[in-house]
């Protein structure tokens, strides 16, 4: 099954939500620090919890990255956890010269087999083409991040007075010719998701930034749906993975993830 078989199947069923393993030690509940591995007991049950109704998982190389070589075991043995027939994001924005983004292309595609990955286009087509080049990946490009830092370049104007994330979003349509590119556009961006949606053609769109960050899962889904546009994922991460500290939270992370999905299949169907 590729990436997008997987994708469509869920969103062919209704399932948009995105479970983001940002996975903090300092978050997690306190009863779990006395396992051998705090981290990978919790991603175990927040997956086991939320596969029968997650779209997709996200895992942040950041939140692994950050221990070493005994995170990237973690992160590696969390990748194993999920079911196969599930989409998984490697969310690692990469973008660097070609032959370097070639060796993080095999690194996140043939050496841990994930699904797709986020990348920053600003050097150019070249340092994307290698994960490209891998036609049956889906590539999420950075197009409206959901930060305040979002201002400094991609809502700067462009000489034909476009904004520079339009171009991006312009450019990644060129660049689909395989139907394997993406876009990332941050949930808390509302107004300009509704003014540039219709720009969005087949790009699978990723929305981080509902929860913590302050974005509406019910008004990005509410666009969605009035442009009759089926190809979002909408990631949840700190909402979801921390709604709950006790000893039993795995009960309240399947009930919130119950009520996202709901609050979505009211709006899209």
């Amino acid at each position: 099954m590729t990436a997008r078989e997987k994708l469509d199947t869920k969103f062919e069923n209704n399932f948009h939500v995105c479970v983001g393993l940002d996975t903090d030690i300092n978050k997690i509940p306190k009863h779990l620090l006395s396992e051998k591995d705090p981290v990978l007991q919790f991603n175990k049950i927040i997956i086991e919890s939320t596969s029968e109704h997650a779209a997709c998982f996200k895992i942040n190389f950041a939140f692994y990255e950050k221990i070493g070589a005994k995170g990237f075991d973690v992160l590696a043995q969390t990748l194993e956890l999920i079911p196969k027939d599930i989409f998984v994001i490697a969310d690692a924005k990469r973008g660097d010269i070609g032959n370097t983004s070639e060796m993080y292309a095999v690194a996140v595609f043939d050496e841990l087999k994930f699904d797709s990955i986020t990348l920053h286009p600003y050097m150019g087509f070249d340092s994307l083409q290698p994960f490209l080049n891998y036609k049956d990946k889906i590539n999420f490009i950075l197009a409206l991040t959901s930060n305040k830092g979002a201002l400094d370049f991609e809502k700067q104007k462009l000489e034909d007075g476009r904004f520079l994330f339009q171009h991006v979003i312009e450019k990644a349509n060129i660049w689909n010719e395989h139907k394997n590119c993406g876009i990332v556009f941050g949930a808390t961006k509302i107004e300009e998701l509704k003014e540039n949606i219709a720009s969005f053609d087949d790009l699978v769109v990723l929305l981080p930034g509902v929860g913590a960050q302050g974005g509406s899962l019910e008004e990005v889904a509410t666009v969605f749906n009035h442009h009759k546009n089926n190809n979002f994922l909408i990631n949840i991460s700190r909402a979801l993975l921390y709604c709950d500290e006790s000893k039993s939270f795995h009960t309240k992370v399947i009930e919130q993830i119950k009520t996202y999905n709901q609050s979505v299949f009211n709006l899209v169907l």
